[in-house]
Formats: structure tokens, C-alpha cells, sequence
């Protein structure tokens, strides 16, 4: 079984932390979806597990503002085993893509671009990538980040292509 190291959890706490953020500018966003995505400016705590060769607990908190013209920028941590991550990004609803963007960066290297759509009366953010852990070992790394109502799910996973160990976050938020 794959051991995951310090830049795996971090990878993985950036994921769950947000990975639906994005530096994206959005042209002439529909009002309702402005609307929508500003609904969940606010500040925002999370309490969740972290599952892989051992099970931890995870305590994030998130604060959304508002951007500039129709984004909402944030920036949120996450602690587990004495391990802390910090990301940061914007989310915007992108009129020429019909579509809510996000993207993320972190102090774990990782960054990710999200999609986002409507689901009833929330959004859902979606997140696919691919990338390295510290030894090169390539992950397969994905993300749903639910906004729904007066609450925020997120679920993580990294999957080790090679072996197929993989590593699993659930993390719900309140504010």
C-alpha cells in the first residue's frame, strides 16, 4: 500500500478545502446567477474525515467576499495532523460559457479549475485533474463541491493510478 506523505494530504486538503475556485471574468453574468453564487458570501466552518491508509479528522473554515465587478473572491484553511493548508481563489458565473468557473491555488502546490452548474436551488462544482505526488507517482484527482441551501459539501479523492490506493475527504460546512 502506498504511503501518502505530507504533499499527498496537503494535495488532498487544498482539494477538499475548495477546489472550485477560479480567477475567471465573468461577461454580463446573468443577474440570478450573480444573485445565486453571492448567496453564500459569508464565513463558513467544516468538520469532516479524511480516509486512506489511516482515518483523521479534518477542521477547515472558508470565508467568502465579495470581488471585484461580479465574483466572489476566498480564501479558507485546513488543519489535520499538524499538517495546515491554505488556498485561495475567485468564483464568477461566465455569461459566454453559461457556466459558474473556479480555480484555486494553494500552498500545496496544487491548483484546479472547477465547472459549476445549477442543481435546484444550489450549484455544483465539479473538478477532474491529474497530477504528481512528491515522488512522482501520478494521481488522478477529483472533487464535488455541493452549495446548496444554507450549507457546503465537499467530497475529495486522490486515486494513485499505478497501485489504486487512494485517499477519500468528506467535509461538510455551515456557517
Amino acid at each position: 500500500m502506498t504511503s501518502f506523505g505530507t504533499l499527498t494530504r496537503a494535495a488532498a486538503l487544498a482539494g477538499l478545502l475548495f477546489s472550485s475556485i477560479s480567477g475567471v471574468a465573468p461577461v454580463m453574468a446573468a443577474p440570478a446567477d450573480v444573485a445565486l453564487l453571492k448567496s453564500y458570501i459569508g464565513e463558513w466552518r467544516g468538520r469532516g474525515t479524511l480516509y486512506g491508509a489511516n482515518e483523521e479528522s479534518v477542521v477547515c473554515r472558508l470565508s467568502l467576499s465579495q470581488g471585484n465587478q461580479d465574483k466572489v473572491n476566498y480564501s479558507g484553511r485546513c488543519a489535520m495532523a499538524g499538517t495546515s493548508l491554505s488556498v485561495a481563489g475567485t468564483m464568477a458565473y461566465v455569461d459566454a460559457s453559461r457556466r459558474f468557473e473556479a480555480a484555486m491555488t494553494s500552498n500545496a502546490t496544487f491548483t484546479g479549475i472547477a465547472v459549476g452548474q445549477k442543481r435546484g436551488s444550489g450549484l455544483v462544482f465539479n473538478l477532474r485533474e491529474r497530477d504528481q505526488d512528491e515522488e512522482g507517482k501520478d494521481l488522478n484527482i477529483s472533487a464535488q463541491i455541493q452549495l446548496n441551501g444554507d450549507a457546503i459539501q465537499v467530497v475529495f479523492e486522490v486515486v494513485y493510478v499505478e497501485s489504486g490506493d487512494s485517499l477519500r475527504a468528506e467535509v461538510p460546512f455551515s456557517r
